[in-house]
């Protein structure tokens, strides 16, 4: 793994949770919150969730954890996703920009919200994050159809394709 491949995953990761942010800020109240029967419930839930998660992750690479996981009155705002999650996202991409192809296959020792420690090579981290919000970005692209709307395409091939 190089640093630079890093560097696209997490610009890819980026657009792509910049585009669902725009898509859900067109929903009404009721629709962001509507139950989808999942772990983070809604679409306003889910993406808090990987915001969140970005923040998480980000405050371990840079040993500066966060204090909190998830603010709920905070992060479960359209405003906050629509105003702060580009910015961290923009951190992230800071970060990766001062990276080697050696840094990154260094070990980073963290604890996981259970208090358990692990460690394991950043780059390994950087690609779980960027898998992680994947995952949920798909679940809630599926929320968005199931509600009759259309989301905007996320797959990567449309990210290389607007480079």
């Amino acid at each position: 793994m190089a640093s630079v491949d890093l560097r696209e995953h997490i610009r890819y990761s980026a657009w792509a949770s910049a585009r669902l942010v725009e898509a859900a800020a067109r929903l009404s109240h009721a629709d962001l919150l509507r139950d989808h029967g999942t772990a983070d419930r809604s679409v306003l839930g889910t993406l808090a969730h990987v915001y969140a998660a970005d923040r998480l992750w980000l405050g371990r690479i840079e040993n500066a954890p966060t204090a909190a996981f998830l603010d709920p009155e905070k992060d479960h705002q359209i405003g906050t996703l629509e105003n702060e999650w580009p910015a961290l996202l923009a951190r992230w991409d800071t970060w990766i920009a001062r990276q080697s192809d050696a840094s990154i296959r260094e070990p980073l020792t963290y604890r996981n919200l259970k208090g358990q420690e692990y460690s394991m090579p950043v780059w390994q981290i950087v690609l779980h994050v960027v898998n992680h919000g994947t995952h949920h970005r798909g679940q809630v692209a599926g929320f968005l159809r199931s509600m009759g709307h259309t989301p905007p395409p996320l797959d990567l091939i449309y990210f290389y394709r607007a480079d």
